[in-house]
């Protein structure tokens, strides 16, 4: 059984004999983050599985992540290191129900959040990410009427600060739904001078006592940029990794999920990937994304209109 350090040593070469690239979501462990050629948000993410010169992109995160590679580099061979590695809140979203909630509410604009997978974003107008939701729906005239999914949180975090006719899907993340908010304010008070910093996908009453409301990107930046030195962070544990890297003088404190002891709240699906499945993935080139070729030009659609609109506002 070889190390850790010979597994990284030969995904590296493999990478190199296989022109492949390895992007990596914030929510991946150190280790992982550490060997990806790219790292990212959502957002970054779809920037950068849209446009490199690999011809295998190996994507660490999950797979509706590993889809929207697909989709925007379908000439691409895309491989998933685990296809058990899911997301709650896409789940939350199937493409049957979603057709249905459509027909019910028609004549609406739908955007529909990158957490969903390649079915959804086929029915979809529009595609969003919690870097650009806000500025999205602030692209469209006044008057529009939007269809937002999946996830209830961003969608009414959204809403309230855009004040557009939206009608929400009852969607949620199973990590940003479980934040204790007990525990965000004992731990305030133990760190009276610690900043809570909070993704939108979290419940109101978290989003209520934060000092900044922001993307998983925007938390890091707002992290580099701010004079403080203590942050209790409520979005998924592995950010904390980049922020250490970024500003290692600082103190980050995970906040727990309800009923834990843990000290941090991390995504199980995330977590399913690992160096040494990474490293099966990339010697023997599977499991392989693949998607119905009706699908995959539909959904590109909506996530290119994304992109057009991001690269004009400068995202």
């Amino acid at each position: 059984m070889q190390s850790q350090e010979q597994n990284i040593l030969e995904i590296k070469k493999l990478k190199a004999d296989k022109n492949a690239i390895i992007l990596a979501h914030y929510y991946q462990t150190g280790d992982i983050q550490d060997i990806a050629d790219f790292v990212g948000d959502s957002l970054a993410l779809s920037q950068k599985a849209a446009s490199n010169s690999a011809d295998i992109i190996l994507f660490a995160g999950v797979k509706f992540m590993a889809e929207t590679a697909k989709i925007l580099s379908p000439e691409k061979k895309v491989l998933l290191p685990d296809l058990m590695a899911g997301c709650s809140l896409a789940n939350s979203c199937k493409a049957s129900d979603f057709k249905k909630f459509l027909n019910e509410n028609p004549g609406r604009t739908v955007i529909s959040y990158v957490n969903t997978n390649a079915e959804i974003k086929a029915m979809s107008d529009i595609i969003c990410t919690s870097s650009n939701a806000i500025q999205i729906v602030e692209s469209l005239p006044r008057d529009e009427k939007i269809i937002f999914a999946p996830d209830r949180n961003l969608g009414n975090y959204v809403l309230n600060k855009t004040g557009y006719d939206m009608i929400i899907w009852n969607g949620t993340c199973h990590v940003h739904e479980e934040f204790s908010l007990e525990a965000i304010i004992r731990l305030k008070e133990e760190n009276p001078d610690a900043k809570i910093i909070v993704h939108p996908e979290c419940e109101l009453p978290v989003r209520m006592v934060a000092d900044f409301i922001g993307s998983t990107s925007a938390l890091l930046q707002f992290t580099k940029k701010d004079p403080g030195d203590c942050y209790i962070v409520a979005t998924e544990a592995g950010i904390i990794h980049q922020m250490r890297k970024e500003n290692p003088d600082k103190m980050y404190i995970p906040v727990p999920p309800i009923d834990s002891t843990c000290g941090c709240s991390e995504c199980s699906f995330m977590k399913l990937i690992t160096i040494e499945k990474i490293l099966n993935c990339i010697k023997f080139e599977k499991p392989e994304i693949n998607i119905d070729q009706k699908i995959l030009i539909k959904a590109q659609k909506p996530i290119i209109r994304m992109m057009e609109i991001s690269e004009k506002l400068g995202l």
